[in-house]
C-alpha cells in the first residue's frame, strides 16, 4: 500500500514538475520575444514543442514569430526561411487538429505573408487559400475575433485593386474589436494579440 503511495506521489510530483518546466520554459520564450530575439525565442519555441506534445501552443508560436518577422524582412532567402519554418511548425499541428480555430487564422497569416512579400507572384497563388483558411475558422468559431478581424483586413487590403464596398467590412472591424472586447484565452499562453492592429484598422476604416 505504502508503495501504492509512493508511486501515485511520484507521478503527481512528476506532472506538476513537467507543468511548471512548460510554464517557465514558456514564460523565458516569450520575454525574449517581447525583447526583440525573434531567433533565440522561436528556438525555445521548438525546443518546448519537441519536449511537450499535447499543447499546440510552443509550435503556433513558432510559426507566429517567424510569420509576424517575416512581413517586414526585405531578404528573399531569410524570407523563404522564415515561413517554410512557420509552415513546418503549423503543420504538425494541424495534423493532431483539424478542429482549431486559431490554426486556422494563423494558416491565413502565413499565406497573406507571402502575399505581401511578392503581390505580383503570389496574390494569384494564396489570396484563395487566404479566404479559405478564414473560412474554415470562423466555421469552428464563428466568434475568434482574429479570425473576424483578419478575413476582413486582408479583404480591405485588397479593396481598393478589387473595388470590393467596404462598408460591409468595416462592420465587420467593428465587430472583431468587440470581439476582441469579450475573448476569453483558455489560457495564460493563449493567442489574445490582435486588438491593437483591428483598433488602427477600425480608425482607417471607411
Amino acid at each position: 500500500m505504502t508503495k501504492i503511495i509512493t508511486t501515485i506521489a511520484f507521478f503527481i510530483c512528476s506532472l506538476l514538475s513537467a507543468q511548471t518546466q512548460f510554464e517557465q520554459g514558456m514564460g523565458k520564450a516569450f520575454g525574449l520575444w517581447k525583447e526583440g530575439k525573434n531567433t533565440e525565442a522561436s528556438a525555445m519555441f521548438e525546443r518546448i514543442a519537441s519536449a511537450e506534445k499535447n499543447s499546440y501552443l510552443p509550435n503556433y508560436y513558432v510559426a507566429l514569430i517567424n510569420t509576424t518577422a517575416a512581413f517586414t524582412e526585405k531578404d528573399k532567402t531569410k524570407l523563404d526561411l522564415m515561413l517554410t519554418k512557420a509552415q513546418d511548425a503549423l503543420d504538425i499541428e494541424m495534423i493532431k487538429d483539424q478542429n482549431n480555430a486559431e490554426l486556422y487564422a494563423m494558416q491565413a497569416l502565413i499565406y497573406t505573408a507571402w502575399v505581401v512579400a511578392d503581390p505580383m507572384t503570389n496574390g494569384q497563388k494564396y489570396s484563395a487559400k487566404v479566404m479559405e483558411a478564414y473560412a474554415k475558422g470562423k466555421a469552428i468559431d464563428p466568434n475568434n475575433p482574429r479570425v473576424v478581424f483578419g478575413e476582413a483586413d486582408y479583404q480591405l487590403g485588397g479593396a481598393k485593386w478589387t473595388g470590393v464596398d467596404t462598408k460591409p467590412l468595416c462592420a465587420q472591424i467593428d465587430k472583431a474589436v468587440e470581439l476582441f472586447g469579450t475573448f476569453k484565452p483558455e489560457t495564460s499562453f493563449s493567442p489574445k494579440w490582435g486588438l491593437e492592429r483591428a483598433l488602427e484598422s477600425q480608425k482607417n476604416c471607411k
